[in-house]
């Protein structure tokens, strides 16, 4: 009898008995959870996980879908512009005009005595295309549209109507959107006394470049303290954006005085439309300054003296205009009713993807085919939902 010492040592063991895993019961075969205060407070948990989800995707969607439609505004804007580029001469009508000086403004004023007066053509459609508007500092290329409402600032910056065009005598303004619909003036906080901004006008006025002067801080009932014509013998520009970012509490305006020796000439507006003269009375801090020479780079500016922002008192009815100004970025909840209809309609519709693609997955009792089956025809639904969701929102929030 061998005491088994000679046999070999077996460091397993002898076998014993197989051990199974149970075998995994599909998704659709499992039986049906008891209906108790588990089953709803796990029904609660998943609706509000889904709510969740939801409110991130929509948060994406306004901060990068929204520049979708952006984009696509801004080809056909860049087609128009071109067409109008090409097929635009202009022959301005000259006229004799007399400069008006202010001592308190140390920069470069207009002092010819006879100045080109913009031709009195139709007026731009709201949404159209007006310029193209360059800003290297921050990279800035964009095409902007006539008007400065909802719909208008979708597409791009928008100029108010309510002020000179760029390159005519006085202050012209632009308003544009600081984080959704592509977020053109989303740096312009960055932009410093002596950067320059260049405009190129679509009717084939020219091209005019502008020197920042100053950044203030406004709140949204005080365009009328930044927006009016200062000196009408002087080309000034106005861009306008939300502050603080991804609010409307606030707006950030930075101020530029035109280049003449980067520009091409500058025009007096048309009769109709000309620069309102304003009283040296109500002017803003003397902080806002303007440098002694725009033409200078931004390093090499040292110099700076008091430029007065005033309101415009000979014309009341204007100043009153401008104190109510709508921007774009101001509104309320479901100011846009005409987007109700549609928004319920594509909610519905994702709610039918998402059911169809259960069903469908539930015939071939495989989950994840109701993922592979609804998850780009839920993404497309998605995204147009959100759209239609956005119009029911304030343009700030």
């Amino acid at each position: 009898m061998s005491s088994g010492a000679d046999e070999p040592w077996d460091p397993i063991g002898p076998p014993g008995p197989q051990v199974q895993r149970p075998r995994r019961v599909p998704h659709f075969q499992r039986p049906a959870p008891p209906r108790d205060w588990r089953w709803v407070v796990g029904g609660i948990g998943k609706t509000l996980v889904v709510i969740g989800l939801l409110m991130f995707a929509f948060v994406g969607y306004q901060l990068w879908g929204t520049g979708i439609q952006t984009a696509r505004a801004q080809n056909t804007l860049q087609s128009d512009f071109e067409r109008l580029m090409a097929s635009t001469t202009t022959s301005p009508a000259t006229t004799t005009t007399t400069a008006v000086t202010d001592d308190t403004v140390d920069a470069p004023v207009v002092t010819s005595s006879t100045v080109p007066v913009a031709p009195d053509g139709p007026p731009i459609p709201d949404g159209d295309v007006l310029a193209q508007l360059l800003i290297p500092k921050i990279d800035l290329d964009w095409f902007v549209v006539q008007g400065i409402g909802k719909s208008e600032l979708q597409n791009g910056p928008g100029h108010f109507v309510e002020t000179p065009m760029p390159g005519q005598l006085g202050n012209a303004a632009i308003a544009g959107h600081r984080t959704t619909h592509g977020a053109p003036f989303g740096d312009l906080d960055e932009l410093a006394p002596g950067d320059l901004i260049t405009v190129i006008m679509a009717s084939g006025a020219g091209t005019f470049t502008y020197s920042v002067t100053s950044t203030i801080i406004v709140e949204p009932s005080e365009y009328v303290k930044v927006i009016p014509t200062v000196d009408p013998s002087i080309a000034t520009l106005t861009l306008a954006t939300c502050h603080p970012e991804y609010t409307s509490r606030q707006r950030l305006v930075v101020q530029a005085l035109l280049v003449p020796e980067l520009s091409d000439q500058v025009m007096a507006p048309p009769s109709n439309t000309a620069p309102t003269e304003t009283s040296p009375d109500d002017t803003l801090p003397a902080d806002d300054t303007l440098p002694a020479d725009d033409t200078l780079p931004a390093d090499e500016v040292t110099t700076t003296a008091a430029a007065p922002t005033t309101v415009a008192t000979t014309d009341t009815a204007a100043a009153d205009d401008l104190a109510q100004v709508d921007d774009g970025f101001s509104g309320g909840w479901f100011d846009d009713t005409a987007a109700i209809v549609p928004t319920l309609v594509w909610g519905l519709a994702l709610l039918a993807v998402a059911v169809g693609a259960y069903y469908v997955g539930k015939a071939s009792n495989r989950l994840y085919v109701s993922f592979i089956v609804g998850c780009i025809p839920f993404l497309i639904v998605l995204y147009f939902f959100f759209e239609n969701v956005n119009r029911l929102l304030p343009p700030g929030l």
